[in-house]
């Protein structure tokens, strides 16, 4: 394998490790550092605004001003970042910390990807070269679990985050591997002021649904603004206002949206649930997780591409959205002393198969029919659905169910099970809605319909 290559994939993996290392850490961090519960949640949604809100700003970097130099300059962010969080001391302290890794991962993550078309032609290299990094982007998300637990169970929570410190130092030195791209002359069309009303705007927009309407208003409002910044005023806008007006793509984004807020999540809520409720360890909690990791994949890789030659997308979303809401109601039967195989293994089987029969198709339509410059713009705004789905659907989960499972003193474990139970609950009802939204996308002989113009075609038609 190329050294540039095991470089990217090892900057790569660092970056989605740490969507999903946490999770196994929340008990630990939040009696370390005395979170209070409704705070806890911003331990992950910090990383998963800054990191959705910049990704789009983020992916223009690379191709204006160098592959290189922004490569080294989310590294050199990722890691000090990462290495303040390892030394906090105090929740507000963690929490920055996150949102300085957040922003390190939007400049990090589209580079890597963005130096491997460059590095590698068209062609068998690059579809080998892009398999391996797709492969290790989901060891990643996997593995974060179980390298989360064996790290707070022998060592400390601290080191979920001071890991990436060896790594991003190692990746930083083998960075003179990449060759200096100049970038284009195009620093002035960075839509930066669209970048930030959006990260602000949902930023305020999350701390709202905490329990404050005038934050929740003051989001709405940057969001508002943000729009009206696309659509009249950016030359070069993050979102291209044409790309979302055609209907797979803005009703798949919603769809993407809503499970990002349901699929993400559950891992905050079944962390907590198996840890409060059952009595597991932080190391029993990640092996408790590899039927979900394991069926997720095998679903994903195996079973959902063969049906996709012979079923129409919209009938595998809205199957995987039901599927896997009967798998979150069953989930939220959880209660102390029941036993693996009911507790957790029985809707880890509905939940995976339901997810994994989902993603797939969902991606395949919120990216079809578009023209090759516009590719990136619809990957970035899927994966911001995303992201950004995760973070508001996390924020508000924790809203309506936080007095459930205690704000005041210790709850015994049935209080917490009713509570985290209420999320699940939450988690299928979206889902459902999910099952709704996918229900009114085109039959994809028209969702894959021919190519958007290219935009001076699309000028010179007008």
């Amino acid at each position: 394998m190329p050294l540039v290559l095991v470089l990217l994939c090892g900057a790569q993996f660092m970056v989605v490790l740490d969507v999903s290392v946490v999770n196994v850490g929340l008990p630990a961090i939040q009696h370390a550092l005395a979170f209070e519960a409704r705070h806890l949640a911003w331990v992950g949604n910090a990383y998963a605004l800054a990191f959705g809100g910049l990704l789009l700003l983020g992916g223009r970097l690379a191709d204006l001003c160098g592959n290189r130099r922004i490569f080294t300059a989310g590294l050199v962010l990722f890691t000090a970042a990462s290495l303040a969080g390892g030394l906090a001391d105090a929740p507000g302290w963690l929490i920055a910390a996150r949102a300085g890794q957040g922003v390190g991962a939007a400049v990090l993550a589209p580079a890597t990807l963005t130096i491997l078309t460059s590095v590698f032609p068209e062609g068998a290299r690059r579809t080998r070269a892009i398999a391996v990094w797709t492969a290790v982007s989901l060891a990643g998300g996997t593995a974060g679990n179980l390298i989360g637990g064996a790290l707070i169970e022998y060592l400390s929570w601290r080191w979920i985050l001071l890991i990436n410190v060896p790594i991003g130092l190692a990746c930083l030195a083998a960075s003179r591997l990449i060759a200096p791209h100049p970038g284009q002359d195009g620093v002035r069309r960075l839509d930066v002021l669209g970048a930030a009303l959006s990260t602000a705007g949902l930023a305020a927009l999350a701390c709202g649904l905490s329990g404050s309407p005038a934050v929740t208003l003051t989001g709405l409002a940057l969001l508002g603004l943000f729009a009206l910044v696309e659509t009249r005023m950016a030359g070069a806008p993050l979102i291209p206002p044409h790309l979302v007006r055609r209907r797979p793509i803005w009703l798949g984004n919603v769809a993407m949206l809503l499970a990002g807020a349901c699929l993400n999540p559950m891992w905050y809520f079944l962390t907590l649930s198996l840890q409060n409720v059952l009595g597991y360890g932080p190391l029993k909690t990640a092996l408790a997780f590899l039927p979900h990791t394991l069926l997720t994949l095998l679903v994903g890789l195996r079973l959902t591409p063969w049906l996709m030659r012979h079923t129409d997308d919209r009938v595998l979303i809205v199957a995987g959205a039901l599927i896997g809401a009967v798998g979150f109601w069953w989930q939220s039967r959880i209660a102390p002393g029941e036993d693996y195989l009911t507790a957790v293994l029985g809707p880890a089987v509905l939940i995976s198969l339901g997810g994994g029969l989902l993603n797939t198709p969902l991606t395949v339509t919120v990216t079809s029919g578009i023209a090759p410059a516009e590719a990136g713009a619809a990957s970035g705004l899927m994966n911001t659905a995303k992201q950004i789905g995760a973070a508001l659907g996390l924020a508000a989960l924790v809203a309506l169910t936080t007095e459930r499972y205690g704000e005041q003193g210790s709850p015994a474990p049935e209080e917490l099970a009713a509570g985290y139970g209420q999320a699940f609950v939450l988690i299928a009802a979206v889902l459902a809605m999910v099952a709704v939204t996918a229900m009114a996308l085109p039959p994809r002989r028209d969702a894959a319909c021919v190519p958007l113009a290219e935009p001076a075609d699309r000028q010179r038609a007008e």
